[in-house]
């Protein structure tokens, strides 16, 4: 397709979503609803991808690791928190996806509790894989961290020795987040680079996950070049927010982000790294 065939293309698709919701408008004889509804909430009408970090996990205080923490009683009062504010938002999720990780599943399940979504766990959003730390002592832990950070950029592709490979965690994520939106009728446009198609647009899903998980799928649907420091340039805290709604553009959509590491629900004492 040609650069007039491909804007051709967009202005029809833009004709055809303007006329579909006036017709549903006229039809149901709800045009000052709307108009007010609009007005004072503008996105309402928009797909919604809300990125929950999970709350604090047992290895972040002290002790030996484990690979798969559950929360501290701090994560599980973050996450007491966390569900009270998604579910008294109107509209409410309609979507609760959810790491396989313990520290999230138990994050999650006060939100599915109180919007009465299930839990459904995706495992392909599982966080970066570390070596295997099992009853190895935080600060050797710590050490092996700060010594990394010394590394040259380009070796930071290469993960941590017995770990996954951030090149093949990046793919990892941007594969399970393209099989998620591709099942809910949400794909690249063909055509634009960062555009997008959404075939129904009042969808909004709550994914729980973790920082480096969050912090890779946002910035792949805002279409930023990947490096293998994504938490580092996309921090976010325990039990934190962010959220992307997906906007009509050239009778398409493109990600925009309205929120980010929002921690307005919890109290300075609870908002933990």
């Amino acid at each position: 397709m040609d650069v007039l065939g491909s804007r051709i293309h967009f202005l029809k698709k833009g004709l055809q979503d303007i006329r579909a919701v006036l017709a549903d408008v006229i039809d149901k004889g709800a045009v000052g609803s709307l108009d007010r509804t609009l007005r004072s909430d503008p996105y309402r009408r928009h797909m919604e991808l809300i990125f929950v970090r999970h709350g604090q996990p047992d290895r972040s205080v002290t002790g030996p690791a484990r690979s798969d923490p559950p929360l501290t009683a701090a994560g599980h009062e973050q996450a007491d928190l966390t569900a009270r504010r998604i579910a008294g938002r109107d509209p409410l999720p309609t979507e609760l996806l959810v790491s396989p990780a313990l520290r999230s599943q138990d994050t999650a399940r006060p939100i599915s509790e109180q919007t009465g979504l299930p839990i459904e766990t995706v495992d392909g959003l599982v966080e970066l894989r570390m070596p295997n730390w099992d009853g190895v002592p935080q600060e050797s832990i710590r050490r092996v961290f700060d010594e990394s950070f010394n590394r040259e950029p380009e070796r930071w592709w290469n993960g941590l020795d017995g770990g996954e490979a951030f090149d093949s965690f990046h793919e990892r994520i941007t594969k399970a987040l393209l099989a998620v939106l591709a099942d809910r009728g949400v794909r690249p446009d063909a055509f634009h680079d960062h555009v997008w198609t959404v075939e129904q647009s009042d969808q909004r899903i709550t994914v729980v996950t973790h920082g480096g998980t969050n912090s890779v799928a946002i910035a792949f649907l805002l279409g930023a070049a990947p490096t293998p420091w994504e938490w580092r340039r996309l921090r976010s805290r325990h039990a934190s927010i962010s959220r992307l709604r997906a906007i009509p553009f050239g009778g398409e959509y493109v990600w925009s982000l309205h929120s980010f590491n929002d921690l307005e629900h919890l109290p300075p004492e609870l908002r933990t790294r």
